[in-house]
């Protein structure tokens, strides 16, 4: 694990430019003061252990005074209604639209990174919308949205802000939805799952030596997660894993990591199997090709798991719901526009009776594959 003070990822001191808001500034609860004076973070395994006016690995949480404080409360990289299935989520309340938004850093360093303008931000000048947890509620009933989820960028490092935003959308009847590593200590991930509804969990390889290699993080933690969500929780939550050239798409990787899924969490967890694009630091990769999802979406139904999905490919086969019985088509999907429903209002297959895993309602939404951004400043 490593520290904080001598990270080169980490800043050592808050430049003036690097300065937060003070109304972006909030205290919080997970740390402790260390012998030697240092307070270390407890929110997530990369323990940073912080001296006055440095900031975590994350960026976000930083030393003031004698605590540890949030410096991006209220503030978001932008807002953006998109259908749910986007996520992805392919068995929670399917053809809704959720209100999406993200803050600014993360507490993982992964080199291939799809959203590192943000989630690898330095600058406040990305978190160009300002928002209090009630606007964000109210902006989302006014448009119609089903839930909002936390994204971009992991919501683990913004806890409290994510926490406040679901607790006023829960007010309101909206469900909160965290798209996250997963790479978050026990006591703040129980607080956190509290007050979530679904949540979509990358599990970006099966080895100790990717993690650590490619992602400066572990994947205990990781899978820790994963069980505690399936075997303590009541939040729905399907998996995420993105297939990158020579990295984390062998055979052997998948096929350990598919059992893994069913003898740990069962078969009914999503699966979703996404192809990389060259980005951020990880441009020397081709583009995974689509038979290497399919590939891997064969291992995985080999190996048990009922629902497994391809993504960011065109794909209808691989992006449809069948149903695990019969074969019968329950939720037919291409990109994101949903076609046949092939569910009854139980959410079983109304071909054979069998129940489909997830949160369904008698009829699916018709948001389609519509992309609407939002801007929250300055709305009353």
């Amino acid at each position: 694990m490593r520290d904080a003070t001598t990270s080169a990822d980490t800043p050592t001191e808050v430049r003036p430019e690097d300065l937060a808001p003070a109304d972006s500034i909030v205290s919080t609860k997970y740390w402790h003061v260390l012998p030697d004076g240092r307070i270390q973070c407890d929110l997530c395994p990369r323990a940073c252990k912080l001296r006055e006016g440095q900031r975590g690995l994350c960026y976000v949480r930083a030393r003031l005074g004698d605590e540890i404080v949030l410096t991006t409360y209220g503030r978001s990289s932008g807002f953006c209604v998109d259908p749910i299935e986007k996520k992805p989520l392919n068995h929670f309340l399917p053809g809704t639209p959720v209100l999406s938004f993200g803050t600014a850093g993360c507490n993982l360093a992964c080199r291939f990174c799809q959203n590192w303008d943000i989630s690898k931000a330095r600058e406040y000048d990305v978190l160009a919308d300002q928002a209090t947890p009630e606007k964000v509620a109210s902006v989302a009933a006014d448009l119609g949205c089903r839930s909002v989820a936390f994204t971009y960028n992991d919501p683990v490092i913004f806890h409290e802000y994510a926490i406040d935003v679901a607790d006023a959308c829960h007010e309101r009847g909206i469900r909160a939805v965290a798209v996250t590593a997963g790479y978050v200590n026990p006591e703040p991930r129980r607080e956190f799952y509290a007050h979530m509804d679904a949540a979509n969990v990358d599990l970006k390889g099966f080895t100790e030596e990717f993690y650590h290699r490619i992602c400066a993080g572990s994947l205990a933690p990781v899978l820790d997660t994963l069980e505690y969500l399936k075997h303590e929780t009541d939040v729905w939550f399907e998996i995420t894993t993105l297939l990158i050239p020579g990295l984390n798409d062998s055979d052997e990787e998948i096929d350990a990591m598919t059992k893994w899924v069913v003898e740990h969490l069962g078969p009914d967890v999503p699966h979703h199997f996404t192809a990389f694009h060259p980005d951020f630091k990880m441009m020397d990769r081709p583009p995974t090709p689509p038979e290497t999802l399919t590939r891997a979406r064969k291992i995985a139904l080999d190996n048990g798991e009922r629902y497994v999905y391809t993504g960011n490919v065109h794909d209808p086969e691989g992006q449809t719901t069948y149903c695990h019985r019969c074969g019968a088509v329950l939720i037919e999907r291409d990109w994101y526009r949903l076609g046949r429903w092939g569910l009854d209002a139980e959410g079983r297959c109304a071909a054979c009776g069998t129940p489909c895993a997830g949160v369904f309602e008698a009829k699916p939404g018709t948001w389609g594959s519509r992309r609407l951004p939002v801007r929250l400043a300055g709305v009353d």
